[in-house]
């Protein structure tokens, strides 16, 4: 098949993010689900790779995070870019920027705490979605008001200044450059900042405030390849070749700053960035050569499903009991399948009472926006 010029829209990115999101919604049920049935040391493996190491160290679990973030930044030059060019000011889009982040921020709390009136100091702030939310807001505030050569000076400031922060601070009565738990600096700023409730004994959390300044770089990212993918003259076939390779240099890089600062997803470590970077970057030049460089989209779409609604399905476990809609249509099912391979077939049940839920809102076109 010919080369495919691709629309405004990356179908690839819509694709992608439902294949992140697909882990999350359960997709991770089906490699614990093997283990457990199998004991075999390849499905043991695979298992293993979906949880997250307690402190240094990296498992395939920890990009799902990082990787919407990168996704949301590689949206920025097509969506805010798109607005800029129908003419909307400056002042306006910043407006929108920081409306859409600060709304992220709540929903991040509501997640965490559900609707439900607590103690302040019960209360959990930092979450995932909130990490998205300031993140986005200033890697999409810097990309309004630099060029892309600033955008590449920040992404690489934010990242060494975070690292430097890291080697010569630490928390009192710990040795400059401690990234131990207690004695990080990152921990111990976010405990004096951060009002409420720490995730991990009350002393650290992996979704705090300070951290979210090499998740900037993150975002910031995802918008210069967004620039590449968007503005590039290359052929689109070359432009994945060149992003993958771009990809690749960056594991490499990141596998060498790890020696000296570890991945950790827990701080967001400089190098982590860089491994996290890399890898969204291999995933999407793969997404975007064979979806839209080569248009083959079909096989694409139960992932387009999930993506298209990918804040929704994260938010709605605190709204549906997924659990109990699963068993209410498969429980006939699960019982057939027996003690052994029921957590298996328990496992593919709920993930497609969830994706024909989401089916059903994208034929109807209802997409919750933020």
């Amino acid at each position: 098949m010919a080369d495919v010029i691709p629309s405004q829209r990356l179908h690839s990115l819509d694709a992608l993010r439902g294949f992140d999101m697909f882990w999350i919604m359960g997709g991770e049920r089906i490699f614990h689900a093997l283990s457990k049935i199998t004991d075999n040391p390849f499905w043991n493996g695979l298992s293993f790779q979906f949880s997250h190491p307690d402190w240094n160290g990296f498992r395939f679990y920890d990009l799902i995070f990082p990787l919407f973030l990168f996704i949301a930044g590689v949206a920025t030059p097509y969506s805010l870019g798109r607005r800029i060019e129908k003419g909307y000011s400056k002042n306006e889009l910043l407006w929108h920027v920081i409306k859409r982040g600060l709304i992220l921020v709540v929903l991040g709390v509501i997640y965490n705490n559900g609707l439900v009136i607590k103690p302040l100091s019960e209360i959990r702030f930092p979450s995932v979605l909130g990490r998205i939310g300031l993140a986005y807001m200033f890697a999409n505030i810097i990309f309004l008001y630099t060029k892309q050569k600033g955008q590449m000076i920040w992404a690489g400031g934010l990242l060494l200044g975070y690292w430097l922060l890291l080697l010569f601070t630490s928390s009192p009565g710990h040795a400059p450059g401690d990234l131990s738990l207690e004695g990080n600096f990152v921990s111990y700023a976010d405990r004096l900042i951060i009002p409420g409730h720490l995730y991990v004994n009350n002393m650290h959390d992996p979704e705090g405030l300070v951290a979210t300044l090499p998740a900037i770089a993150t975002g910031l990212l995802g918008i210069l390849t967004g620039n590449f993918l968007k503005h590039g003259t290359i052929a689109p076939v070359k432009k994945s070749g060149r992003l993958f390779l771009a990809g690749i240099v960056f594991i490499a890089v990141s596998a060498i700053w790890n020696i000296v600062f570890p991945y950790n997803k827990n701080l967001w470590s400089s190098s982590f960035t860089m491994l996290v970077g890399g890898i969204s970057m291999v995933l999407l030049s793969l997404f975007y050569y064979i979806i839209d460089a080569k248009g083959y989209k079909k096989w694409s779409f139960f992932f387009v499903v999930i993506g298209m609604n990918s804040i929704l399905i994260y938010m709605s476990g605190h709204f549906i009991d997924w659990r109990y809609s699963t068993e209410s249509f498969f429980k006939w099912l699960i019982q057939l399948s027996g003690e052994r391979y029921g957590i298996l077939t328990f496992a593919c049940c709920y993930i497609a009472v969830k994706w024909t839920f989401l089916y059903i809102l994208y034929k109807k076109k209802m997409f919750l926006k933020v």
